[in-house]
């Protein structure tokens, strides 16, 4: 072997060991007080060896009896993980509640870094989502129109394309990626929701009457502060920018939260979107070569997730 040969794989020896691990992306994990899941979600970052972890944590509420002892069992736990990378932590001193703890970490953390994968501690993301956020991180790293990815899908073995994936106005968040330069544009407070609301441009946006109204309500909702969340604000920031979001063609995230006790939201064992099984992405990505919203797939996502008919079929089946 030549001394050029000999060198330039002494060079890839390097990158395999070394500098490609250091392109890992960062992991965030926003926890509280579900022990058991947090635990679950730790091994799989773990096994994805970031070169930087995140920690959000919430202080325990006073009204809640077992929240310090759950919270203190949450709060070991990422205290004593070997993370075997480097660490930071944003830990509240008094509890925040849902949509200040949430929206408030995730600003700390694009002070921290460029570009994140998100994990909550309810969000069990199979092995192939940390590649596959990685690698769309950096394709897409200066791709103004895109402004998240995301490893849920809900088209319930639904596809058009051969694709890994396709374009959604649904930034779904059970496991998802975002950049600095997106997260910019979030707002808690909604400060333009009136002017979308009274000039009717969820219309524009959404070219569906009914899903218009579903998420006029909503966003009126959040913006009156019925809900304790953060993810609608997030979701029309996307939308007041035309930002797209990247969704897998399988899911690769199952949400193991829903509770009636533990979860804030997720409150149904019986909810259809509970403990999702999820299956690995193939390697190489298949790339779509176009970036086209697939409208199809989101008036299904509407009619699954968020109509007066999928409401009426989830009451349904909590009743029997």
């Amino acid at each position: 072997m030549d001394s050029f040969a000999f060198l330039q794989k002494k060079i890839e020896s390097l990158y395999k060991t070394h500098f490609k691990d250091m392109c890992k992306s960062p992991v965030a994990l926003i926890a509280f007080n579900r022990p058991e899941q947090t635990k679950r979600v730790i091994e799989k970052i773990l096994n994805y060896q970031p070169a930087q972890v995140l920690l959000i944590l919430d202080a325990p509420r006073q009204n809640k009896s077992d929240d310090p002892q759950k919270f203190h069992q949450v709060k070991q736990l990422l205290d004593q993980t070997d993370w075997n990378c480097q660490v930071f932590k944003n830990y509240a001193e008094t509890n925040l509640g849902c949509k200040q703890r949430i929206s408030t970490g995730i600003d700390w953390v694009f002070s921290q870094v460029e570009s994140a994968i998100i994990l909550e501690d309810d969000c069990l993301p199979d092995r192939s989502f940390f590649p596959f956020c990685e690698e769309l991180l950096n394709r897409y790293r200066d791709d103004h129109r895109i402004f998240s990815i995301s490893g849920d899908n809900f088209q319930l073995g639904r596809t058009r394309t051969n694709y890994s994936y396709y374009y959604s106005l649904y930034n779904h968040c059970w496991g998802w990626a975002t950049w600095r330069r997106a997260w910019q544009y979030y707002d808690v407070d909604m400060k333009l929701w009136e002017t979308v609301r009274d000039g009717d441009w969820l219309n524009d946006i959404l070219q569906n009457t009914a899903a218009a109204k579903y998420w006029k309500r909503k966003f009126q909702q959040t913006y009156i502060e019925k809900f304790d969340t953060w993810d609608y604000q997030w979701t029309l920031s996307c939308w007041l920018q035309s930002g797209l979001t990247i969704l897998p063609n399988q899911n690769l995230v199952s949400n193991i939260g829903f509770d009636s006790q533990s979860s804030t939201h997720t409150k149904s064992k019986n909810s259809p979107f509970a403990n999702m099984p999820t299956e690995a992405m193939n390697f190489p990505l298949k790339h779509p070569p176009f970036v086209i919203r697939d409208t199809q797939a989101d008036n299904f996502t509407y009619e699954n997730m968020f109509s007066l008919y999928s409401s009426i079929k989830r009451k349904l089946r909590e009743l029997f």
